[in-house]
C-alpha cells in the first residue's frame, strides 16, 4: 500500500512541477516567429536589407553546396597536425583572444529574444515591459497545461487539475511527502549548507565557452535588478576568462567566471550537480572534436536540475563558412581547422537531436536557421545556416516502478 501511495504522490508531484516549470519558462519576451520574421517575398527587393530570414534552398543550391564540401574535404590535414590541434586547442584560443581581445565578436543582444528562458519568469527587459499582462500569461499557461503529456493516473485517483491555476485535488502536505519534492528539499538544504559561488541564488545560469563575454554582459544587464539570480561562465582559454573578469560590468556578487575544460570529465565545477536552471551552449560545441561531443553533453546534462533547459546554437551544415574552406583544412568529415588553429564542426538537425536525446534531454526546439546575408554594395548574396535548439531535463526520472503503478514506466 505504501509503495502505491508513493507512486501516486510522485505522479501528482510531477504534474504540479510541469505546471510550475511551464509558467517559469513562459516569457513576455518570446518572439512571435522564432529566428526572425523578415521574409523575402519579392526577389526584386533582395538588396533592400542586409539579412533575410527563413530562406528556402533550391535543390540546385543544395547540390552546389554539397559539391563544394566534397571538394574542400578531399584533402585532409596530416595526422600529426590533427593531434597538435587537439592537444594544443587551449593555446590556439588563448592566442585568438590575445590578438583580438574583446573586439572580434559583437555583443549577442539577440540572445534574450531567441532564448527568453535565460531569464527567470517575471523578469522583463525594459523594451518589453507592459506588452503582456500577468493575467494574459497565466491564462496562456493554463491553456497550454492541458496539452502537456501527463501520464494517466492510477485507477481510483482523481485528476490533478482543477479549474483554477494552482488548485489541485491534493494538499501541499501530500505533495511534500513525494520523492520529487523530497529531492528538491535536499538540494535546497545542500545549497544552503555548502558554500560555493551563487549558493544564495534561486535561479542559476551557466554559459559554457563564454569567450570575451559577448553573452555574459547582455545577460548581466538584464539580471541587474534580480539579486536572486546568478550567472556562471567558463572558458578553457584563460585569456578569455581574464577579459571577462576585467570588464567594468563584471560583478562577483552575481557572476563567477572560471577556467574550465568541458572535455575533461575529471574536472569538477565550482558548484554541485543538479542545481542549474539554464545552460547556454552557443557556438561552442562545434569547436570540440566530434568524438568528444557526446561526453560533453552528457556531463552538462548532469548539472541541470529537473526541468532545467539547455539552450543551443551553432554552425549548420553547408553554411557559407564551411563552403569557404580550402583544400587541406579538413580534419574529418564536416570538421575543419581555421588558419589560426581554432576548429569548427558543421551540424545537421539530426545530429543535434541524437546527441541531446542520448544525454537524456527532451527536445523542445530543434530548428535549421537558414538566412540570406546580402552585401548590398557589392551585390553579393551569401547563404548562412545555423542550428538552434532547446532541450529540457525531465522533471522526474522513474528509475524503479516494480509494480507497474505508473503507466508507461517500467522497472529499471
Amino acid at each position: 500500500m505504501s509503495i502505491k501511495m508513493n507512486a501516486i504522490q510522485r505522479l501528482l508531484a510531477s504534474c504540479l512541477m510541469k505546471r510550475r516549470i511551464l509558467i517559469r519558462f513562459q516569457s513576455n519576451d518570446r518572439p512571435t516567429v522564432p529566428l526572425g520574421s523578415r521574409i523575402l517575398t519579392d526577389p526584386a527587393k533582395v538588396y533592400e536589407h542586409n539579412m533575410w530570414d527563413h530562406i528556402e534552398w533550391t535543390e540546385e543550391e543544395e547540390a552546389i553546396a554539397r559539391e563544394k564540401t566534397t571538394e574542400n574535404s578531399s584533402v585532409k590535414v596530416k595526422l600529426e597536425d590533427q593531434v597538435k590541434y587537439e592537444s594544443q586547442a587551449s593555446k590556439y584560443w588563448n592566442n585568438f583572444y590575445k590578438t583580438h581581445k574583446n573586439k572580434f565578436f559583437k555583443d549577442r543582444n539577440w540572445l534574450l529574444r531567441e532564448f527568453p528562458e535565460i531569464l527567470p519568469f517575471g523578469l522583463q527587459t525594459k523594451e518589453e515591459k507592459g506588452k503582456l499582462s500577468w493575467d494574459h500569461v497565466k491564462t496562456n499557461a493554463t491553456d497550454s497545461f492541458s496539452k502537456i503529456d501527463c501520464p494517466a493516473l492510477p485507477k481510483g485517483v482523481k485528476s490533478c487539475k482543477n479549474d483554477s491555476v494552482g488548485d489541485f485535488a491534493y494538499s501541499q502536505s501530500e505533495i511534500s511527502s513525494g520523492d520529487n519534492q523530497h529531492s528538491k528539499k535536499k538540494r535546497t538544504e545542500a545549497a544552503k549548507t555548502q558554500l560555493f559561488p551563487g549558493s544564495h541564488a534561486t535561479f542559476r545560469i551557466l554559459e559554457v565557452g563564454c569567450g570575451a563575454g559577448n553573452s555574459v554582459f547582455p545577460i548581466l544587464n538584464a539580471l541587474k535588478n534580480a539579486p536572486e539570480t546568478f550567472l556562471y561562465c567558463c572558458d578553457f582559454a584563460s585569456g578569455a576568462v581574464e577579459l571577462v573578469k576585467s570588464h567594468s560590468a563584471y560583478s562577483p556578487a552575481q557572476c563567477s567566471a572560471f577556467v574550465h575544460d568541458v572535455c575533461d570529465d575529471g574536472l569538477s565545477y565550482p558548484f554541485p550537480d543538479g542545481i542549474l536552471d539554464v545552460i547556454l551552449l552557443v557556438f561552442v560545441l562545434s569547436s570540440i572534436h566530434p568524438d568528444r561531443m557526446q561526453g560533453v553533453v552528457n556531463r552538462l546534462s548532469k548539472l541541470l536540475r529537473p526541468g532545467g533547459m539547455l539552450l543551443f546554437r551553432d554552425h549548420g551544415r553547408y553554411d557559407l563558412t564551411q563552403l569557404r574552406f580550402k583544400k587541406g583544412c579538413c580534419l574529418s568529415e564536416n570538421f575543419y581547422v581555421r588558419g589560426d588553429g581554432t576548429r569548427a564542426y558543421f551540424f545537421t538537425k539530426g545530429e543535434v537531436h541524437d546527441m541531446f536525446h542520448q544525454a537524456g534531454l527532451h527536445e523542445k526546439q530543434n530548428l535549421i536557421d537558414r538566412r540570406l546575408q546580402v552585401n548590398r554594395k557589392e551585390k553579393v548574396r551569401m547563404h548562412r545556416v545555423w542550428i538552434q535548439g532547446k532541450f529540457q531535463k525531465p522533471l522526474y526520472s522513474f528509475h524503479n516502478d516494480p509494480d507497474g503503478l505508473i503507466p508507461g514506466v517500467s522497472a529499471g
